[in-house]
């Protein structure tokens, strides 16, 4: 029987008298990727956001790895949740291999006198060799490329050995090559971890990788279509999400959107 990571029963979330999620449903199983797509302010990073245990719903019930939100000590929870977040607000010039040590911690630095093990060296730089980064395995932060950046970080989510991995546009501000990298690293990371499971938020299809199997399309606040992604990634369903006529397709495991009708 399949294991239920994530279950999202009809939430809703009011800020400042204004719904940004409103009546949300999601149930993800272990070993699925799914994609949360939608236009800007559509709520994606914000329902990211309790998904990750970083925020409560107004209205609702959430569950994560099977604890509830609002029972569970959120501290307790955070550490078995993968979050990348491009925008991590590193400031010191640490090396990719010290900032992949801080997934062990859980903190943005180093921890004070804090010595890390032999296995965890040993996995840090597995898992900087898996994102393709073991020859700027000591290249510090300030001269990293925004693709190595995330690379980094993928790999220092990882350290704890998650079961749930959430990606929030991981793909922001990457040439093309870079992008083609980072997506590779994340399906060569889905193929070697077949129970992890995955949700990426953005708004490029381009920008899905190939082992996507779900998507939720989501347009002010609200799910207009949930389920596989061969099903929801259409171009009647994609245009209505957008608001704009926008031609899906999909060729070799890769979705495209073009704007303007078929």
């Amino acid at each position: 029987m399949s294991h239920v990571v994530l279950n999202a029963d009809k939430i809703d979330l009011i800020r400042e008298r204004r719904s940004l999620l409103d009546r949300v449903t999601l149930t993800v199983l272990r070993g699925e990727h799914w994609a949360l797509i939608g236009p800007n302010g559509a709520g994606k990073s914000t329902l990211l956001g309790i998904l990750g245990a970083y925020t409560h719903p107004t209205r609702g019930s959430v569950e994560i790895l099977g604890r509830r939100l609002g029972r569970v000590d959120v501290q307790q929870l955070r550490p078995l949740i993968g979050q990348v977040n491009p925008r991590h607000p590193l400031e010191s010039a640490r090396t990719v291999r010290e900032i992949v040590l801080t997934g062990v911690t859980g903190t943005i630095e180093l921890v004070p006198r804090w010595t890390p093990s032999d296995d965890e060296l040993r996995r840090a730089g597995e898992l900087v060799e898996l994102m393709g980064l073991t020859h700027r395995i000591d290249a510090r932060w300030p001269n990293l490329s925004q693709g190595e950046r995330g690379r980094t970080l993928i790999a220092r989510a990882l350290m704890p050995d998650p079961p749930l991995l959430l990606l929030d546009e991981p793909a922001t501000g990457l040439d093309v090559a870079a992008r083609e990298r980072l997506l590779a690293s994340l399906d060569q990371l889905r193929a070697d971890r077949p129970d992890l499971t995955t949700v990426l938020v953005t708004h490029h299809l381009e920008e899905l990788p190939t082992s996507t199997s779900h998507a939720l399309l989501l347009r002010g606040g609200q799910v207009l279509a949930s389920g596989a992604a061969g099903e929801v990634l259409t171009t009647e369903q994609v245009s209505a999400c957008f608001d704009h006529p926008i031609t899906i397709t999909h060729h070799n495991g890769r979705w495209a959107a073009t704007a303007g009708p078929v």
